[in-house]
């Protein structure tokens, strides 16, 4: 969903009037029913004025559509920027742009893809710019049928505005390379390379007629996608099923397919005790269900399992979209109904009632689980077990 939308021109004049932060916070009202934080307000209105310099520049065409805050379809994350149009060639390209407000970072070097920042008032753990950039076209390409149909190029970028990079700098430290080659960071007083960067992505403007097809793109998992992950499990034996695992995989598969076709919530329930394979069925499933061309989701409450799996599943590749299939439990806080055909929640004894990073967010993970899928899948352990683990 596109909360706001225009052409270069209109989004310029808007900066000009003042008026954009609060054309930007009247669509997320009306379109979104979320009242802005005054904090989220200063960042557009401070952040919009760099992207005016940015887009003052006559090489880029005047009627390239601009989107602000676009809502991801089946997601609740948004991008901060996006521009679109066509190449030299006519081919269409979109430009999408992560906007920081950050002024420093540290390096977390035991952690890929993460660094520090001061965020809230402390400092935090975060994920690299570009790494998110990346992650979030990764997410459309994947996802998107009118990308995949439509040959739609997307182009991530970082530009952390308020940032003075040095040399050597902490953002360009040697593990963040692989995302930075896919996603450039841009930092303060690089407003001439960001518009290069645009420029050779959008030379001809489209009306916003790109920005549409991706809008109204229909959800379907890439083949890159489902041959990747197959590809991924195919000879692991960390995953290969046994026995009883095998029959849960089956009749999960059934149920899952039938909420799919008949469009009716279903809720399962998997127990079992320590060893007895429930992750085992719960990324089979993930994998199959890709497959079969549905949108599903790994979900667990805490990372380091959730990073284990998907490290072994992964091997040694480093990059990869299928990153995006692993989520945390607390991302459907403001999901709508149904978002996700299945959502396999693993360790769900674990489950918090509220989410956030203070236990203030949302209402309770169950029920907002069940809420965004068609189909949840909880895998726990039985209460005997889980109380003598306690």
């Amino acid at each position: 969903m596109i909360v706001y939308d225009g052409i270069k021109s209109d989004f310029l004049d808007s900066v000009v009037n003042d008026t954009i932060a609060v054309e930007i916070e009247h669509n997320i009202y009306h379109k979104m029913k979320h009242r802005t934080a005054r904090n989220e307000f200063r960042a557009w209105e401070n952040s919009m004025q760099y992207m005016y310099k940015v887009l003052c520049d006559e090489s880029i065409p005047d009627n390239a559509g601009i989107a602000i805050e676009y809502n991801i379809p089946q997601t609740s994350k948004r991008i901060d920027f996006i521009i679109s149009g066509y190449n030299r060639e006519e081919k269409p390209n979109v430009v999408i742009i992560e906007l920081k407000q950050w002024d420093m970072l540290n390096t977390v070097v035991s952690e890929e893809a993460v660094v520090e920042t001061y965020v809230g008032s402390a400092l935090r753990k975060m994920v690299h710019p570009s790494y998110q950039a990346w992650s979030y076209a990764m997410l459309i390409r994947d996802y998107n049928r009118a990308v995949q149909d439509k040959r739609i190029e997307l182009y991530p970028c970082a530009y952390l505005h308020n940032y003075r990079r040095n040399k050597p700098d902490p953002l360009d430290y040697k593990q963040y390379q692989t995302y930075l080659e896919e996603a450039p960071a841009f930092t303060r007083g690089e407003v001439v390379k960001l518009r290069k960067f645009i420029k050779r992505c959008v030379a001809v403007g489209d009306d916003k007629e790109v920005l549409y097809m991706v809008d109204n793109g229909k959800i379907r998992p890439s083949k890159s996608l489902q041959d990747s992950i197959a590809s991924m499990l195919k000879g692991n034996q960390e995953f290969i099923m046994i026995d009883e695992q095998k029959i849960v995989y089956e009749g999960i598969l059934t149920l899952s397919e039938k909420c799919v076709l008949d469009g009716k919530k279903r809720t399962i329930i998997v127990q079992g005790g320590p060893g007895t394979g429930k992750t085992v069925v719960a990324i089979n499933l993930l994998a199959e269900l890709t497959a079969r061309g549905h949108f599903a989701q790994y979900v667990s409450k805490n990372g380091a399992p959730r990073n284990v799996y998907l490290k072994k599943l992964k091997g040694q590749i480093k990059k990869s979209s299928v990153d995006n299939m692993f989520k945390s439990s607390g991302i459907y806080t403001d999901a709508d109904r149904d978002i996700v055909q299945i959502v396999l929640a693993d360790e769900a004894h674990r489950l918090n009632a509220k989410s956030g990073l203070y236990q203030n967010m949302g209402e309770n993970q169950i029920k907002e689980i069940i809420h965004a899928a068609q189909c949840s899948v909880f895998l726990l352990m039985r209460v005997s077990e889980l109380q003598s683990a306690i």
